[in-house]
């Protein structure tokens, strides 16, 4: 009786199939979700942080802020690592825009072992990595329709756009101007007038580098900010001119205004009337979803 050969036991993975790509990869999944608002919530508050050690504070606080920065940068780097390490194509991933982002955010976390002071400025990108939790369908587990997604884009780039600014202009005029940028607020407000191109005068960047980066606030004031201010005003009017009526399929509750049939799941809105009645509310419609807006 001859005996087969015996196969070698498959050898335990270290990290479960499908884990990493379930919390760190790019597919939507609750478990992903829930780490990219984490994350923002990291994001947050460092960027708090840079804004509170712009001010006059204790020697202790300002150390224990440090200490707690240095430790949400080595989170971003484990971070980092993991949706490396979950991207299907890892030459790809580094190349593309999230990745990008997530570098500048954390090339900061180097700069305590090379002590260069140009690093230190792209800690005020970090507020860029927001963009993945902007991109998102959901929101803190609710689910967006489009034109609040895009609607939150819009404002999430003018915020991003002038806080950028206002730190990298503090970073560079602080220490050739202290007394016109003392603090973040003198930077925020130099930064809304002159992307705004109303130019007070009151406050003047002495360093060539501060005024080239003034030259890039007046284009940018003058080429994005109309642009996104434009789309701003036209999303709110065709929010303000679409039809508001619960579709007894999904639940989605903003349609255009002479919407027959749901634009995400086809339901009829109106299956015993041609038009909805006025004198019933939003509110009493049955909703069949959890996407409602409003």
């Amino acid at each position: 009786m001859t005996t087969l050969p015996s196969q070698a036991p498959p050898q335990a993975e270290l990290v479960p199939a499908g884990l990493l790509q379930r919390y760190w990869g790019d597919e939507d999944t609750p478990e992903s979700r829930w780490v990219n608002l984490l994350v923002a919530v990291l994001v947050l508050c460092s960027s708090a942080f840079f804004v509170v050690q712009t001010y006059p504070i204790p020697p202790q606080v300002r150390l224990g802020l440090e200490r707690l920065d240095r430790l949400i940068l080595g989170l971003f780097v484990v971070e980092y690592l993991l949706r490396w390490a979950a991207a299907p194509r890892k030459l790809r991933y580094v190349f593309s825009l999230y990745s990008l982002i997530d570098l500048l955010a954390i090339l900061p976390f180097f700069a305590g072992l090379t002590d260069i002071r140009f690093i230190r400025l792209l800690r005020w990108f970090r507020i860029l990595r927001l963009l993945r939790l902007v991109e998102g369908k959901t929101l803190f587990g609710q689910v967006l329709s489009a034109d609040s997604r895009i609607l939150l884009r819009i404002l999430f780039t003018l915020f991003a756009i002038v806080f950028v600014y206002s730190g990298l202009i503090y970073q560079v005029e602080h220490p050739a101007n202290p007394r016109a940028f003392a603090t973040f607020l003198d930077a925020f407000y130099f930064s809304v007038v002159t992307m705004t191109t109303v130019g007070f005068g009151d406050l003047t960047p002495t360093s060539e580098l501060g005024r080239l980066l003034t030259v890039l606030m007046i284009l940018t004031g003058v080429a994005l900010i109309p642009w996104q201010v434009g789309e701003l005003i036209k999303q709110l009017v065709k929010t303000g001119n679409s039809l508001q009526w619960a579709c007894p399929g999904c639940g989605l509750s903003q349609h255009d205004g002479d919407a027959q049939f749901c634009k995400r799941c086809g339901t009829p809105l109106y299956p015993d009337s041609q038009a909805p009645p006025a004198s019933r509310p939003l509110a009493n419609l049955p909703v069949g979803g959890k996407d409602r807006i409003g």
